[in-house]
């Protein structure tokens, strides 16, 4: 006990001085040093829901010196933290940047049930009249852009016909980053009409998933796909301002045209990424900033390639690692307390030796055929818990679903591995806490609760005191308002818990062993068969895509597309909990304190980090 103690003691404080670091840093490269001021704002719209955004004013910006200004907007399922690489690019630069929370997303409300607003994206158009309300703005000088749905929902269609419809004009430039292409007029000829004299640019992902897609007859196979973009009617008639092209246009080449008395830019940049990329990528964020600059006149004039947001995030994933840490040593200094004491072993757990054949061949085929599994059934349960469950939140759905079906094959793998061998070579299920009751049960049910707490308490510490979270690419620690609690009560938190707790007693009670020789080698075998599907189906995509043109995994109704994508931050948290399972379980053989906190923490990231559909 003495030597889990002193382990946990030294995890502990590590994982807090990380998680400090972290949010130490992160705050300085957002306010570029205490040069600019960071508000987080809650604005009511017209359309009656509540809209959260964080304000970026750096100091050049006053009464006496107005500076252009640009919404930033992320895409569906994600939040306004998305887009760090624009907002402390561009406040660095001396934009002020407002970065917003879309209805249904984030901290803003849901738009209202049956309302349009519950499909389209309009938050950026009121985005941008907020600014122009400010007096230390340039209201001539303000631009707007987003990533996936954040670009081409809100601010090809919405924002500008926002704009007609209220007989304003607020949006001088226009940035949008994985988006579609709309250039038809009402008839559906091809026209420069919605833009006019505004100036306009498309980052285009080479490979994106999801846009500029030509369809056959079916109007459900594509027949060209993004790498073909540039040879397709939207791009060169987009670069050509509505018109007929004279010529064929090319990619990272402005164009210019004078349209009522100004001289109007086009351009479209494309680089060899995929689409969730190109709000992570350096290159597309040059971009960003070398088309603000040269729209709306940057008021520091700083290289774009000279960046600093990749700091924060590798700062943010820092934090990350911190909050593992603390999770481990909390989880184990708390199980040896007094009160919880219960709960844990006295005795470290020690590798099995498993010599024979028929041992091995029960560690190795129960992996085999779960990580089998667990590949066959992911698009399909998705699409399921997504297309046909829904619900509030059917992307958790889907992903929930995932996991208990996944969480009940494990189960019954265990039952039978231990039927067919463990039960025969002594396997006790008492000594390895595979069964626990009384105090010891519900002992463990609190700690659990309570460590899962404990640790995920860090993120709000962060925001509050640091503006900062714990976040990487994709994968997303934020915080949450209170509905999101009775959102993860029923019936996620559940059916996470029923991949979480068996996984956790695969990776300890049974699958903690001498095969791999070192525990950690060991733990990265178990670690890669529970997250496979995370690495099998994206590469699978991928390398199809690349050599084809065409996705292997597509669809409008079952977005196998989108559900691919998914997999991006699971892979880090199916990893991560395998990790943390094995060393909680290590020193309390107890494998149900690590399964009850992954689980409750892996249901609120997902809880905080989606779209929310009203309820009709």
């Amino acid at each position: 006990m003495a030597k889990a103690k002193k382990i946990a003691k030294r995890l502990l404080c590590i994982g807090i001085v990380l998680m400090l670091l972290s949010m130490v840093v992160v705050h300085i490269v957002q306010t570029d040093g205490g040069k600019v001021t960071i508000k987080q704002l809650t604005m009511e719209t017209p359309e009656g829901y509540a809209m959260d955004m964080d304000l970026y004013i750096p100091q050049n910006a006053t009464p006496d010196t107005p500076a252009p200004a640009v919404v930033t907007s992320h895409g569906h399922y994600n939040n306004k933290e998305m887009q760090d690489a624009n907002f402390v690019e561009l406040a660095h630069r001396g934009f002020v940047v407002l970065n917003i929370d879309q209805p249904s997303h984030g901290d803003s409300d849901d738009s209202p049930p049956g309302d349009a607003t519950s499909v389209c994206f309009i938050a950026t158009y009121w985005g941008a009249k907020y600014l122009s309300e400010l007096n230390y703005v340039d209201p001539a000088r303000i631009g707007v852009t987003g990533h996936s749905a954040g670009a081409s929902t809100a601010i090809n269609t919405n924002a500008l016909k926002y704009e007609q419809q209220y007989d304003t004009r607020h949006i001088a430039s226009i940035l949008l980053n994985c988006g579609s292409t709309y250039y038809k007029d009402a008839d559906g000829n091809w026209s420069n009409s919605l833009y006019g004299n505004r100036d306009v640019a498309v980052i285009a992902a080479m490979y994106d998933e999801f846009f500029y897609l030509i369809y056959g007859e079916d109007g459900e196979t594509p027949i060209a796909c993004a790498p073909t973009f540039m040879e397709q009617d939207g791009a060169q008639v987009f670069l050509s301002f509505g018109e007929e092209p004279d010529e064929v246009k090319e990619p990272n080449k402005l164009y210019t045209k004078e349209i009522d008395g100004k001289e109007t830019y086009r351009t479209i940049y494309q680089f060899d990424m995929i689409h969730p990329w190109s709000h992570f990528s350096a290159t597309a964020t040059a971009a960003v900033v070398e088309w603000f600059d040269l729209t709306l006149d940057a008021p520091i004039k700083i290289d774009p390639n000279n960046q600093t947001w990749f700091v924060k995030e590798a700062f943010n994933g820092i934090g990350i690692i911190g909050m593992a840490l603390f999770l481990c040593g909390f989880a184990v200094l708390m199980a040896h307390t007094p009160y919880f004491k219960v709960v844990a072993s006295e005795e470290e757990a020690v590798p099995v030796q498993i010599t024979d054949k028929k041992g091995k061949l029960w560690f190795w085929v129960p992996m085999i055929i779960n990580a089998l599994f667990s590949c066959i059934v992911y698009f399909p349960l998705v699409a399921f818990g997504y297309n046909k469950i829904g619900g509030y939140q059917p992307q958790t759905m889907g992903i929930a679903l995932w996991a208990l079906v996944t969480g009940i094959a494990t189960i019954i793998t265990l039952v039978v591995s231990y039927k067919m061998y463990g039960k025969s070579n002594g396997v006790d299920l008492v000594a390895r806490g595979v069964v626990i009751k009384g105090e010891k049960l519900w002992k463990t049910i609190v700690l659990g609760v309570f460590v899962a707490g404990a640790t995920y308490a860090w993120v709000f510490v962060a925001d509050y005191f640091f503006k900062a979270d714990f976040r990487f690419w994709t994968l997303a620690f934020k915080t949450f308002q209170a509905d999101k609690l009775g959102v993860g009560a029923w019936p996620f938190v559940w059916m996470f818990l029923a991949f979480y707790i068996p996984c956790s007693i695969s990776v300890g009670a049974f699958n903690f062993n001498s095969i791999g020789k070192k525990p950690w080698v060991n733990c990265l075998i178990v670690a890669v068969f529970v997250a496979f599907p995370c690495f099998i189906l994206p590469w699978m995509q991928y390398i199809y895509y690349y050599n084809t043109g065409f996705m292997l995994f597509f669809g409008k109704v079952n977005r196998y597309n989108m559900y691919c994508l998914w997999l991006f931050p699971t892979l880090i948290v199916l990893m991560g909990a395998v990790a943390i399972s094995r060393f909680i379980y290590r020193y309390t053989k107890n494998p149900y304190i690590a399964g009850i906190a992954n689980g409750l923490i892996v249901t609120i990231i997902n809880v905080a980090n989606t779209r929310s559909f009203p309820m009709m």
